[in-house]
């Protein structure tokens, strides 16, 4: 989630023009949508995590928004999905096969970056000792990694709309 706010922030510094409250929420929804696919047993990192799925949600919301012809919202959406994407690429994954599948329905291959930047959470036994105490270190990575980028999109956000007032 954090990670889908973060796109929606970078957006709104890049372009110099604020995302609504809803678009922010949205991107952060978008951001934690793939493990949705969690729900569903043996699916894990399959379709919900391919950029057939990014494409999906890019359509979706160019609908939805009724912004066809104008791409920014449809694209930063499809971006803080994208963005779950890239942090479990760059995730420690020991599962069976290890990585994501990309390119399904078009290939079977699995891909992981091998840089082991974020911990490996675990989902067997979810209430055990140690299984709860590897997914609390996991989180506490992801948050040490992932909040001081949001605190300087945050500051560079309320910049840009100051300096928007002022002028």
């Amino acid at each position: 989630m954090l990670a889908g706010v973060s796109v929606a922030w970078t957006a709104d510094a890049v372009t110099g023009r604020r995302a609504p409250a809803a678009v922010v929420l949205a991107c952060a929804a978008f951001g934690a949508l793939p493990d949705s696919d969690l729900l569903v047993d043996g699916t894990h990192r399959t379709a919900t995590h391919s950029l057939t799925a990014v494409l999906l949600i890019f359509i979706l919301a160019a609908t939805v928004t009724g912004q066809v012809t104008r791409w920014r919202t449809a694209l930063v959406c499809a971006g803080a999905y994208a963005s779950h994407l890239l942090l479990d690429w760059l995730a420690v994954d020991r599962y069976p096969p290890p990585g994501l599948q990309l390119l399904w329905p078009w290939k079977d291959a699995w891909y992981i970056s091998g840089w082991n930047v974020f911990r490996q959470t675990l989902r067997n036994q979810l209430w055990t000792a140690p299984v709860m105490r590897q997914n609390l270190l996991a989180i506490a990575q992801e948050l040490a990694l992932l909040l001081p980028v949001l605190a300087v999109l945050w500051w560079a956000r309320r910049r840009n709309s100051e300096l928007r007032i002022r002028n």
